[in-house]
Order: C-alpha cells, then structure tokens, then sequence
C-alpha cells in the first residue's frame, strides 16, 4: 500500500474516532461488507460472472471476472475484465479489459503472482484463462476445441502482455493430434481452468512452481456428466514449460482448486458434477501436485453441484491454517459460508456464514484472498448473478 493512502487513513481514522467515538478499524470492516465491483448492465457488459481475486504483496487488490457482452449465457462474446482496489476493497478502478476473443468466449481466469523469478524480481503477474469456439455440451461431443493461454503483468496489473498459447502443453486434443509431437489418445475435449485464483508454492522441494487446477472431459459425453476428470498443470520454469498431473479418481469431477499446505504438499478441492454425493471432494499430493492420494469426499463441506475456493491463510503449531468458501447448501446456491481450517483441511473449526436468504442463486461462485492476519477477502457471485460483490471478512 502507498504511504499517502496511510496518511490519509490516520487522518481519516483521527476525525471518526472524534466525531463517533467508533474506532475506524471497526468501521473499516463494515464498509467492505457486499461492495459492488462488477454489475451487470454496467460498463458494457450485460452480465458477469466467475470471480477471481488476487493480493499484491503492496496491499493492491486485483479483482477478475467474466465480461459477458450479450447476456448470462457461457459461450458467446465473452471477455475477461479486471478492477483494481488500493484501499482494501472500500472501492474500485474503472473497468478494464485485459482478455478479448473477438465474437468468441475467453473466460475462467485464473491470476497468481509469480514471486521467486529472478529476472522479476518485483514479481510477475501470470493470469491464465481459456478460450472456446463453442458452447460446452457441443465441446464435449468433439464439435468444438477449447484452447489454454496466459497473459503476464509486471506493473501491477496497469498492463499486459500478448497472449501465448500453452494448448498442447496443457491440453489433451484430438484437434491437434495431428502433429505427430501431440500424440494424444485420450481425447479431451471440454477444458477449463480452476475457476478462481491459481497458486504458486511457497516453501519446501517444489519451492516458486506454478499451479493451476484444471478439468477436462474425456471421450464422448456419459450420462451424468461422468466423462469430467479434475486434474493440473504446472510450471517450473517461470512459464516456459508446463507438464500436466495425473487425472483425480471421481468420475465427474471438474472445477477445483488447489492450495499448498505443510510439509510442502498440495490439496486439491473439487466439485462434484454427477451431483450423487452432495458434497466437495478433495485430494491430496506429496509430489508437488503430480500425482493424488487420500481421495474422499468431504462430507463435513456440503455443496449444491458448485465452484468453491480455497486459500492457506497461515500456520498454527507447524500445521497450515486453511480457509474455504462455497454456498453450503445441497440444495441450492446459497448460504456463501467461509470456513477454517487449522489442521490442514482435515476439519473445519470455524464457520462463518457471510450471505443467506433462502432463494435460489442467492451466492454462487466465489474467490478469496488473503487481506490480514485473520481477515480473509472474499469476491462472490451474488443475487440472480446479478453482480459481483466484495466483502472482507475477519475470522
């Protein structure tokens, strides 16, 4: 955060104090309770949809989202906008478009900051997302390809660089087997990001790798959407290179997202697409997200067939403190509820319900960032999908 912005805070903080006798830290969270960031019909775009939210090391919030032109529907004139706050989510920058496809869909963007490259040593913004030139359910019966690229950042997200496409390294096509160096014969089809942040790992053996939680469909479309896998890709280079893991067992399986947790390991947490287990699945990885052991589902997470979020937050006696966000409900999307965890995801000790009403739709996907020591933001669909809030949420 930039030390004019303290300054005015101090004053700011001075004259509540005077005049109400409320101190302003107080205030200051209950100004960031369901702060309007994107709305639909706002800023040329009829709605948006599928939040991910980033913090910068300087205090800087990044907020993405799907820019949808024409209306709520997931294929179509599609860009990936962004907004900035500098003040912790009280407001918000005009909107910015950072990914265009033309008529097409660019969509599910997932950012994460490069910390450990040397020749950045401010740090490097990747946002990975992916384009599609046809409507998912045609995707999967092979009519159609869906393609991976990331973007990067250097100052803050003010500008970006050209796309560069990461398809055959991260993507499983017949499309492009053709090629004979993509021999592939698994047949993906459907492809999609997280949606929501990616991460990078913070200590140990795997120490500056990228990752990004992925799905795929497989084959020809099966009844309940069995034909779904979660899985992920990686890089260790800084972006030059990416391998992909191996497939998470549950047929079904597809928007996820993973977080490093101690003994420099990875959880994976996924939605359930056959919908049969009303609940979210997780797995967990000892070889930086290559390959899965002890998959389960989480019964103590109930969830409605939706995205969620999760984010390690600190550490209690050696053990990660976890936060997870979804709408916990098996019925319907809503009851927005946080989490926490501080024995590594394995319970949950602390819930938080942050928005509720009883209607259909009334939160759906989320994102979360980390904003203090035991505050946690939270970038959530709310209302019909009628616009996409912010709230900071102290734990």
């Amino acid at each position: 955060m930039n030390r004019s912005f303290f300054k005015k805070t101090s004053v700011l903080s001075a004259l509540l104090v005077l005049l109400t006798g409320v101190p302003f830290s107080a205030m200051e969270l209950h100004a960031q309770t369901n702060v309007p960031v994107f709305v639909s019909g706002q800023e040329g775009h009829k709605s948006y949809r599928i939040p991910a939210i980033i913090a910068l090391p300087d205090g800087t919030l990044l907020a993405f989202a799907e820019g949808r032109v024409q209306g709520i529907d997931d294929f179509g004139d599609i860009n990936i906008v962004m907004k900035t706050s500098i003040d912790g989510g009280h407001t918000w920058s005009s909107l910015q478009t950072v990914a265009d496809a033309g008529s097409l869909q660019a969509g599910n963007p997932a950012p994460v900051l490069d910390k450990t490259d040397p020749a950045y040593p401010q740090g490097r913004i990747f946002l990975f997302y992916n384009t599609g030139n046809n409507h998912e359910g045609e995707v999967r019966k092979g009519k159609g390809l869906r393609e991976v690229w990331y973007k990067t950042s250097v100052d803050g997200g003010r500008s970006w660089s050209e796309a560069v496409n990461i398809t055959s390294q991260t993507h499983r096509p017949k499309q492009l087997s053709v090629n004979p160096a993509y021999n592939f014969s698994e047949d993906w089809r459907s492809y999609a990001n997280t949606p929501g942040h990616a991460m990078q790992f913070e200590k140990g053996k795997y120490k500056g790798r990228i990752y990004v939680a992925a799905n795929h469909s497989a084959g020809d479309p099966q009844p309940r959407f069995k034909d779904y896998r979660a899985h992920g890709f990686f890089t260790d280079d800084h972006g030059k290179t990416f391998k992909i893991s191996e497939n998470v067992d549950l047929p079904g399986g597809n928007e996820n997202m993973a977080t490093e947790i101690s003994k420099g390991r990875l959880m994976l947490n996924l939605r359930n697409q056959q919908g049969h287990v009303r609940a979210r699945y997780t797995a967990l990885s000892s070889d930086g997200g290559q390959t899965w052991y002890n998959q389960k589902f989480d019964r103590s997470l109930p969830d409605p067939v939706c995205q969620g979020s999760i984010l390690t937050v600190g550490r209690s006696w050696g053990r990660s403190v976890v936060a997870f966000c979804n709408a916990a409900d098996s019925t319907k999307r809503d009851n927005l509820t946080l989490r926490i965890s501080k024995n590594n995801g394995r319970s949950w000790n602390k819930s938080i319900v942050i928005y509720a009403t009883g209607k259909k739709d009334a939160a759906a996907y989320s994102d979360i960032c980390k904003l203090g020591r035991k505050t946690v933001g939270v970038l959530y669909e709310q209302d019909g999908y009628s616009k996409i809030v912010f709230s900071a949420v102290k734990w």
